[in-house]
């Protein structure tokens, strides 16, 4: 387009310092050279290109074209303005950790749960421009969509989902409920915009200092309980198993006891006197009826 006003604009000078006797001859050759750069620009007007991951949406004056322009090579009116939009997947942060968000500063969703509590909230959308809905987003919102439609609507539900749960709920059990819930909501509006939603991250949930110092103190209880719990266990298998090895004791020697008769112990009374008098040294050995043979070392001293 910048060419071609340059010609026109060369021509137009051509044309008015034709009738001059001296510059005659500069006048056919700036008429040739507008010529040229019209020709070169009005080729150059009706092909455009559009990078990989971007779609072109088509104005001529200020009238959006339905028609998309898809990524590549695309020959159009010279006389329309094209407006390129990111198709690819984009995320829009609100952090209250400074500059880790869109916006500078503490960003964080702050919002009311059903027991009265503030609850602050941190969140990531990941959406993306639907290809085909790109000139009905152009026509209606604008290329600032993301001021317009992503952060207000994801806030908007963030907050009028919170009042179904309690604090602690929503900081626990409930969270991944409570993230399915926004994201139905959430799909539904982008997508009635030109916007699909593809994911929805609550990154994190802070609950107050007093709730939150509660929480902290149950849960080291809890803590204190399961380790007392384990320890009383332990004991229990301990005592366990010193009643089994007892047991054991008791029947071993029941079974001594009920296996040793008075010929058995006589045997073995004999048996062990017999070895006494192989021993090299004196001894007297006192034999009497079924007591215990009573031996008298005879080794002097």
């Amino acid at each position: 387009m910048f060419l071609l006003f340059i010609g026109l604009l060369v021509l137009v000078i051509a044309f008015s310092i034709q009738r001059t006797p001296n510059l005659a001859a500069a006048a056919r050759t700036g008429k040739l050279v507008g010529v040229g750069l019209v020709i070169v620009g009005f080729l150059l007007s009706c092909f455009v290109q559009i990078d990989a991951g971007q779609v072109g949406v088509q104005k001529l004056f200020g009238k959006v074209q339905p028609a998309v322009l898809n990524s590549g090579l695309n020959f159009v009116n010279p006389l329309v303005t094209v407006e390129r939009l990111d198709v690819r997947t984009q995320n829009y942060t609100m952090s209250g950790t400074t500059d880790e968000g869109h916006k500078t500063g503490d960003d964080a969703i702050r919002v009311l749960t059903s027991d009265g509590l503030e609850v602050t909230i941190d969140l990531t959308v990941l959406y993306r421009v639907i290809p085909g809905e790109a000139p009905r987003l152009i026509r209606e919102t604008g290329a600032d969509y993301e001021d317009k439609i992503v952060r207000p609507i994801a806030r908007t539900r963030i907050r009028d989902n919170a009042v179904y749960y309690e604090a602690v709920s929503l900081y626990s059990t409930k969270r991944d409920e409570f993230q399915g819930r926004i994201f139905k909501g959430i799909e539904n509006d982008f997508k009635s915009r030109g916007l699909l939603l593809e994911n929805l991250l609550v990154r994190n949930i802070t609950l107050p200092a007093n709730v939150k110092a509660t929480i902290e103190q149950k849960i080291q209880a809890e803590q204190e309980s399961q380790k007392m719990q384990f320890i009383l266990a332990k004991e229990r298998q301990e005592a366990d198993r010193k009643r089994v090895e007892a047991q054991g004791i008791a029947d071993y020697q029941r079974i001594i006891s009920e296996s040793l008769t008075d010929r058995q112990l006589q045997y073995e009374q004999i048996k062990a006197t017999m070895e006494l008098a192989k021993s090299p040294n004196a001894k007297i050995v006192m034999m009497g009826g079924k007591s215990t043979p009573v031996i008298l070392d005879g080794t002097k001293q």
